[in-house]
């Protein structure tokens, strides 16, 4: 057999094991995994020696040119790649005009669809998009066939926030979702609970970061996620949880998986190797929604990963400058955390170094596992036939992690000073090396949209 490229020698990560061999590339995709004995011909060989060849990452959870978060496609992309991302799901938010920067009623969720396909002509990487519905008017059912046929198989919906929807909106909505058996994608916390948690701690002065994550508790998010699933359940949708950040969100998803088959959920790197601690040494910095918690909500969501209540990990990443992060009171600063670059290492580094889980465990929880959750049969996988995505990345490589260093737009990072070991050395995408030895090595745009399957979800 003639290749194109053999990744040679490496420790070959799946989500089941870890083995010795080769991987052939041909034409974008995997043509074979191979024993370390058998060398196919190729135009190009990669020694991989020492080193973990993995499926490359899929982040399900980024915000990339959007309302809230300032990286373009090129420099969020560019990021992702960096970090060993090689396939993202971003948002396309119903009403919100990208040209005037502001709310507008009249952008219908195909629009943004569209819009953010259309921007994302300049992606690195491959890319898909969740319809995000940010208010309650029932056109917007008229329209989630049609966008699933054109491979936009989830839908997200806030319960709080000013885009928050109400209980009786979401229920018809989730009726809708089931019928089309695309995914319901959630953000779970009580509006009006934070709300007036929020306002006491306003009224108090209380305005260091100290105080933030008691304007967000935990039952909050709990209480959220409670209705949310059960209306779910009733309606027969499946349904994702986003970010879940303490260990009371974790066993309410946990109460409605006992079929197995229904209920999803992630938590995000930062949840896994943060406190809230964080607010001491960095202030405003770490300020994201839901809260970093308690060191004790840390370890139970490590137990909820490795029971399987939550499968996924995310980055949730959003790019914002210092400057609007770093402000007197809390409450002012922007919310979200850039981490696309380097929630691979940090999270390698915490879960398999630190804590001693296995590498095919990480594979799982940031490449299979989120694509199968999302449609993406092509992705988070080294199967024979499928796209040729894969991450070389050095276990024995160690560094601090430097902000100045950043592809993104943003100029800080919440990891800033922390050493790790392990480090992304090469990334491919569809075959083609696009980033090695700490830059970018093609032009933006390489990156396609990807029209999701309906995923098929089974205990």
């Amino acid at each position: 057999m003639n290749v194109d490229t053999l990744i040679q020698g490496g420790a070959i990560v799946t989500p089941e094991r870890s083995i010795d061999g080769n991987i052939a590339i041909k034409d974008g995709k995997i043509a074979a995994v191979t024993d370390a004995d058998s060398v196919p011909r190729a135009e190009e060989v990669v020694d991989a020696a020492d080193k973990l060849v993995m499926p490359g990452v899929v982040d399900p959870h980024v915000h990339i040119d959007g309302h809230n978060s300032r990286d373009s496609y090129v420099t969020g992309t560019k990021a992702a790649a960096l970090g060993g991302v090689t396939s993202c799901i971003n948002f396309a938010w119903e009403g919100w005009n990208d040209e005037r920067r502001a709310w507008d009623g009249d952008v219908t969720l195909q629009e943004a669809v569209e819009r953010q396909i259309e921007k994302g002509d300049d992606s690195l990487i491959d890319f898909g998009l969740h319809g995000t519905i940010t208010r309650g008017d029932p056109t917007v059912l008229t329209e989630l066939e049609t966008l699933v046929e054109d491979g936009v198989t989830s839908f997200k919906m806030f319960t709080a926030y000013e885009f928050g929807l109400t209980n009786g909106f979401i229920n018809r909505v989730l009726n809708r979702v089931a019928e089309t058996e695309a995914v319901a994608v959630f953000h779970t916390e009580d509006e009006s609970v934070c709300a007036e948690l929020t306002a006491e701690l306003e009224s108090s002065g209380k305005g260091h970061p100290r105080h933030y994550p008691s304007s967000r508790p935990d039952y909050a998010e709990a209480m959220a996620a409670d209705s949310a699933l059960r209306m779910a359940r009733e309606a027969g949708a499946k349904y994702y949880g986003v970010h879940t950040s303490c260990e009371e969100a974790g066993r309410v998803l946990e109460s409605y998986q006992q079929d197995g088959s229904r209920v999803r959920a992630e938590t995000c790197t930062h949840y896994l190797t943060l406190d809230e601690s964080a607010y001491e040494t960095s202030g405003t910095l770490p300020v994201i929604a839901p809260p970093l918690r308690t060191s004790r909500d840390q370890e139970r969501l490590f137990d909820q990963l490795e029971s399987g209540a939550l499968s996924v990990v995310s980055t949730d990443h959003v790019a914002t400058k210092r400057a609007s992060k770093e402000v007197k009171n809390w409450w002012e600063t922007s919310f979200g955390a850039n981490s696309l670059q380097y929630s691979l290492p940090v999270f390698y580094d915490e879960a398999v170094n630190r804590r001693g889980f296995s590498r095919p465990f990480l594979v799982r929880l940031m490449c299979s596992n989120p694509a199968k959750t999302f449609g993406l049969s092509q992705k988070g996988t080294l199967e024979p036939g499928t796209d040729a995505d894969i991450v070389i990345f050095d276990p024995d490589a160690e560094y601090t992690i430097d902000a100045t260093r950043n592809a993104s737009i943003a100029d800080y990072t919440i990891y800033d000073g922390r050493t790790v070991t392990g480090k992304v050395d090469r990334t491919y995408l569809r075959g083609e090396l696009i980033a090695k030895d700490g830059a970018t090595t093609v032009e933006p745009g390489y990156g396609s949209f990807v029209e999701r399957d309906i995923p098929s979800w089974s205990a």
